[in-house]
């Protein structure tokens, strides 16, 4: 079955459960190259660990990858991915994070969280942020794999600090599979006890109508968004929500980046 087929399938699993792992998403020699350009990365940036729990003090992150080199800009539009976020979301979300997490070995459980924990809207809610995290090498339970709490998008709260809920779930995946869940999930990253460490990258997508975590505006230069496909060169921003949120002008910035772009401006569809 097509990953389109398979959307709704996917959609109604976030619905029910508030995850949904897609196996073998991802093909195996993008994720071989994009783990070797993230060890690469580690070194020429020169990465630290985090000073935190939540950030892990055995954790290093590198953020705005999709500056950082051409491979990336493979993540956020991938075929076997962006159809199930689209169903969650809708098919004018936006990029609102990309990062990689290599967590090492001797790394302890992440505190409980909501990604959109921030948001000041009441719960719950529609979902607003849909999440996937691709598992570059295997994601288990000795090394970590993703805490979940099914069912937990649909609690009136977040998790309170220290928090250790009941009926955890964890998202074992073997790498090239992806976990995509509504950013009202409750969760977090495991204890990885295994001796190796364990890599991936999270994509965050957030409906159109909302602030992206990383501007990615400002993020990147227009000259590097012009080499995106159209898809992207929209999801970072070069583009409007239903032909009014995000115009300059009464004009659609994505024909800043792409002259021939077709754009559908709401007072066009008001006359």
């Amino acid at each position: 079955m097509s990953i389109q087929a398979a959307a709704p399938d996917h959609r109604a699993r976030i619905a029910s459960d508030g995850y949904t792992i897609i196996a073998g998403a991802i093909e195996a020699d993008l994720v071989a190259a994009l783990v070797a350009r993230i060890d690469e990365l580690m070194v020429e940036l020169d990465v630290p660990f985090g000073t935190n729990r939540f950030l892990g003090t055995r954790t290093r992150r590198i953020f705005n990858l999709l500056a950082r080199d051409p491979i990336f800009a493979h993540v956020p539009v991938h075929p076997s991915v962006l159809p199930v976020v689209q169903a969650v979301i809708g098919d004018d979300c936006l990029l609102s994070s990309l990062t990689a997490i290599e967590m090492h070995s001797g790394q302890d459980a992440q505190p409980f969280h909501a990604d959109d924990g921030s948001i000041p809207l009441p719960r719950p809610h529609v979902p607003i942020t849909c999440p996937a995290i691709w598992a570059l090498t295997d994601f288990t339970l000795e090394n970590g794999a993703t805490q979940v709490v099914p069912g937990s998008q649909r609690f009136d709260r977040i998790p309170r600090k220290g928090e250790q809920p009941d009926g955890v779930h964890r998202a074992v995946m073997p790498a090239g599979s992806v976990i995509v869940y509504d950013g009202a999930l409750w969760h977090a990253g495991g204890v990885n006890a295994s001796g190796a460490r364990r890599v991936g990258i999270v994509c965050n997508y957030c409906v159109g109508w909302m602030r992206q975590e990383e501007c990615q505006l400002l993020a990147l230069p227009r000259d590097q968004v012009r080499t995106f496909p159209p898809r992207l060169q929209a999801m970072v921003g070069y583009g409007t929500f239903r032909g009014h949120f995000g115009h300059v002008d009464q004009q659609d910035p994505a024909t800043w980046v792409h002259p021939d772009a077709t754009t559908d401006m709401v007072w066009r569809r008001m006359t």
